[in-house]
């Protein structure tokens, strides 16, 4: 199976290591909570066309995910989904989680990501000499023509 993947016009590999942290970093991810939240997510993830989670982590008061996103989607769209549909269904299902987070605010307001992917000195070096490249490719195909 390729790493990449593929949409009706588009080959594409887009991964990203997204942290997210709730207001003033209160431990809410514990036990019952935890697992939940956990279960949550992807389900979200999974309903957000070709949207998935690779890897999650819940620490008691944040959460790594590494995600594969199709370059259709905003990260900031995801987050925003993500964020929002967890803290609701996460209020009602748990009451004391909304009675510490009054005016219904769970998350703080950014989230920290970066993008997961090819060696950025690789890909650097493959910038930096693709005109040599294809200067050398186009002087080899003359000779074929003449």
């Amino acid at each position: 199976m390729s790493r990449f993947k593929k949409l009706s016009h588009t080959i594409y590999e887009c991964k990203y290591h997204v942290v997210v942290c709730p207001k003033y970093r209160h431990r809410i991810f514990t036990g019952e909570v935890g697992e939940y939240a956990k279960q949550q997510i992807y389900i979200l993830c999974r309903q957000k066309d070709m949207v998935e989670v690779l890897e999650l982590n819940l620490q008691s008061d944040h959460i790594h995910m590494v995600m594969s996103l199709p370059p259709k989607y905003a990260v900031s769209e995801i987050m925003g989904y993500l964020k929002g549909k967890l803290s609701l269904r996460l209020f009602q299902k748990y009451e004391r989680v909304g009675k510490r987070y009054w005016g219904r605010h769970l998350w703080s307001r950014g989230y920290c990501v970066s993008t997961v992917g090819l060696n950025e000195d690789l890909i650097r070096r493959y910038v930096k000499h693709q005109e040599k490249a294809d200067k050398q490719t186009e002087e080899q195909q003359k000779g074929l023509f003449k």
